[in-house]
């Protein structure tokens, strides 16, 4: 092997007398990102920037409720005799799916409430999203968790014994799945951006977020069959690949939905208008 990935020697970064943990603070960071990108979408859409700011403000607390409880309902037993383990954030365990559906509930009564556009800030959030999601995947990487099977190749992660599955005790270096993942949500975003508009140019308004959870999943399927570390599993399959599939087909029928008739006259706009 002539390279590989290292890890990081610290799951913190010391700044002045505060010590932040790297997992929360790039969740943080993508959460401002996305909140940035979806507010110049949604403006350049005719929407109102302060309706983006009051939906982060109620969505990103409950998405990262959302995802936690996804992750301990799905791994329960991890947790069944330590309950004070649940709060524990910065030691990762985050289940996305719960997230997105904790944060889009709370984020469409926001909206609706306010009188905002629902559509147009589902088309502006398709974007930020993933982009948020490839900064937060980084917390795995500080944490040395999440990572796939032993691998010889060069682009191989090395993990810290004190890290490595016991099967793998003796493996050095492992799929980059954060990594995998980070890309794959870069990529499903400049797809979103760049080439719906001119692929799909019939799809309805505000579909561009059934894009993206088809997008998604279908990434999360392939990167979860590469996993190492154990998981709840239904029928021999981790749980999460059949979370994946289930919600990658409905987002799929969505899609096809979007595209049975002519977008309306604001979808036009807004693909032509919304900054990338």
């Amino acid at each position: 092997m002539l390279a590989a990935i290292p890890s990081p020697s610290t799951n913190s970064i010391q700044i002045w007398v505060f010590e932040l943990r790297a997992y929360g603070l790039m969740i943080a960071l993508g959460a401002m990102l996305a909140v940035w990108i979806t507010g110049r979408r949604y403006v350049a859409a005719g929407g109102d920037l302060l309706v983006v700011h009051r939906m982060a403000t109620w969505s990103i607390p409950a998405g990262i409720v959302g995802a936690r409880l996804y992750h301990v309902a799905t791994d329960f037993s991890r947790f069944q005799n330590n309950w004070s383990e649940i709060p524990k954030l910065w030691k990762g365990g985050l289940g996305i799916w719960g997230g997105v559906a904790a944060a889009v509930l709370v984020g469409w009564w926001v909206v609706r409430r306010d009188s905002g556009d629902v559509a147009a800030m589902f088309d502006a959030i398709a974007v930020g999203v993933p982009l948020a999601q490839a900064i937060g995947r980084l917390g795995n990487w500080f944490n040395q968790e999440l990572f796939g099977r032993p691998t010889d190749l060069a682009w191989g992660l090395k993990i810290d014994p004190e890290h490595r599955p016991r099967i793998y005790s003796e493996s050095s270096t492992f799929h980059p799945t954060f990594l995998y993942e980070a890309l794959w949500n870069i990529g499903l975003a400049a797809f979103i951006a760049f080439l719906v508009p001119k692929l799909l140019p019939n799809l309805k308004k505000g579909y561009s977020w059934a894009v993206y959870v088809a997008g998604y999943a279908s990434g999360r399927v392939w990167i979860e069959l590469l996993r190492s570390d154990s998981a709840t599993e239904v029928f021999g399959v981790r749980i999460n690949v059949w979370t994946s599939l289930v919600v990658g087909v409905g987002a799929l029928t969505f899609v096809w939905f979007g595209l049975r008739n002519e977008p309306s006259d604001g979808h036009r706009n807004l693909t032509r208008t919304v900054p990338h």
